[in-house]
């Protein structure tokens, strides 16, 4: 810890929960939690999404390969999850499809057929399409294929912006009465019989103090770490009763390998699949990896030439046109935390989640393991034992979260009723474009995109562009900077152009040391802003 002398601690906070960790659990609970009236502090050591959240395949799906490990409980959980969160938020996510080409030498047919049937009715389903078999040979999604591949199936599961969502939950944990606090690290966590002491240091060095009637460790990958070595106990017992495996996923991205808007689902050798999804417009994304970490810290998960290597040797196996590492524009990694149950292979290890709660003193809940698609529900399941914990129930305080919009979800002010998801949005950017026509039609899908019905919150009573102030980068200006500054937390370079949005895979390096130099300037104002005191 730091020498605090020049910084004295800020007054002590009282909150009814604090929650250790930023991620989409840690968020996704702070919403909850705050949407059922508990007053609710949250810290994160970083930006939000700065590791395995914002480092996810991006999708919202069931998991099909998980049937073939019989992970029926989990499947049918994520399949009932999608509509419910595509309906959410349609400006960041979205249907998608998805084709699997047929590799009799993988799995026969009728195999796959039986697997899509139960994917297809394990869930209901308002929104997306079933699965059918299709010709590759006269189908879109043939061309970019090889010839061998004659046929294939199609399915149904969604897409997300994972970094957003992070940030839309955390924002309206924040409109619900939550404080969010970044770049502010639990060092230390005091647990005695009637609550927690906390200390939280800021990325200035600046300390608060937080008493807590309860704790929620939601430190994804760090999730043991701090119950082996920030959280104390006045009683001595051990907290972490659970072993963590650490399990690294990579991604690459090429330029665009195909013009269709479906996405490739590919069976490999090893048994494992990778995916390759339509990105950004001009890219293709293609992930993911397994391999286990052992002893490394998590924030410094990069990529291996070995994954790369990987990657490109698996998609050229199905692309008529190979793919080389040379393509490689871009990689990320991220470390899933998953709950280690023995299993000899990585893929094997179950993604579904885990709440264990601690009452021998102050209530403490861990959350262990855990994917995107099922974050709302673990959030609901985490608030129904939180209250629980302290002496409220379910019925006293009931879930509200099924049925709610998150942030900018709500396009019903610019369009009326909603039909489609997926139709609703490109109803909304059209008035958009209607509201604003000296907006850049390419300007206001990304806006429309990245902020839904907020969109009108970033432009106020902007009427010409020269109101956007300086483009700081092509069609990043500074109003936007400044709204991101002062309404999502963002601080760095890497904050706005790789999580916030993904403007960096469309910079050059002058281009993005431009924004990089411009929030800088801003530097102090920033660290202002992040303690809580504006």
């Amino acid at each position: 810890m730091s020498d605090f002398s020049s910084n004295p601690p800020l007054p002590a906070t009282d909150c009814d929960v604090l929650i250790v960790g930023g991620g989409i659990n840690g968020c996704g609970i702070a919403r909850d939690l705050a949407g059922r009236g508990w007053r609710v502090v949250l810290c994160e050591k970083d930006d939000l999404a700065s590791h395995t959240s914002s480092s996810s395949t991006k999708l919202i799906h069931g998991g099909l390969r998980y049937l073939e490990y019989y992970e029926f409980s989990l499947v049918r959980k994520a399949l009932q999850e999608r509509e419910v969160l595509l309906k959410s938020a349609p400006h960041i996510m979205w249907p998608l499809r998805f084709v699997m080409p047929h590799d009799p030498s993988m799995r026969p047919g009728w195999m796959i057929r039986i697997g899509l049937f139960m994917y297809d009715h394990l869930a209901k389903r308002e929104v997306l399409p079933g699965s059918r078999g299709i010709d590759l040979r006269s189908h879109v999604a043939g061309a970019p294929l090889k010839p061998q591949f004659k046929r294939g199936f199609v399915y149904s599961d969604g897409w997300v912006d994972d970094a957003r969502l992070v940030v839309l939950n955390a924002i309206d944990a924040r409109a619900r009465g939550a404080e969010v606090l970044t770049r502010t690290r639990c060092v230390h966590a005091q647990r005695d019989a009637d609550g927690w002491t906390a200390t939280l240091e800021a990325a200035d060095g600046g300390i608060r103090v937080v008493r807590a009637r309860a704790v929620v460790n939601a430190a994804g990958p760090w999730a043991e770490s701090f119950l082996r070595g920030v959280a104390q106990s006045a009683k001595g017992e051990v907290l972490a009763t659970r072993h963590l495996r650490l399990v690294k996923g990579s991604h690459i991205v090429v330029p665009r390998l195909f013009e269709h808007d479906h996405a490739y689902i590919f069976q490999n050798p090893d048994k494992r699949i990778i995916f390759a999804i339509p990105y950004q417009d001009e890219f293709t994304l293609i992930g993911t990896t397994d391999i286990e970490l052992n002893g490394d810290d998590p924030g410094a998960a990069r990529i291996a030439e070995e994954e790369i290597a990987y990657l490109c040797m698996q998609a050229s196996r199905y692309f008529e046109k190979p793919i080389k590492p040379v393509d490689v524009v871009w990689t990320y990694s991220g470390v899933r935390p998953l709950l280690d149950d023995a299993s000899g292979d990585p893929s094997a290890v179950t993604r579904d989640y885990m709440l264990e709660s601690n009452t021998a003193a102050a209530p403490l809940l861990s959350v262990w393991g855990g994917k995107i698609t099922t974050f709302r529900k673990l959030a609901e399941d985490a608030a129904d034992e939180v209250g629980k914990m302290l002496g409220q129930s379910s019925a006293q305080r009931p879930p509200w979260t099924d049925g709610a919009f998150l942030a900018g979800g709500d396009l019903s002010a610019w369009i009326g009723a909603a039909t489609r998801p997926d139709d609703d949005f490109e109803r909304f950017v059209a008035a958009v474009q209607a509201r604003y026509p000296w907006l850049d039609a390419r300007l206001t899908r990304r806006l429309a995109r990245a902020y839904g019905a907020r969109v009108a919150e970033l432009l106020g009573d902007a009427k010409v562009m020269a109101d956007m102030g300086e483009a700081v980068a092509p069609g990043l200006h500074e109003r936007e900077l400044r709204f991101l500054q002062e309404q999502e937390w963002a601080i760095s370079a890497d904050d706005v152009l790789w999580r916030r949005s993904k403007l960096g895979l469309h910079y050059t390096a002058e281009e993005r040391q431009q924004v990089a130099d411009w929030l800088q300037a801003r530097a102090t104002n920033n660290l202002y802003m992040i303690n809580g005191k504006r």
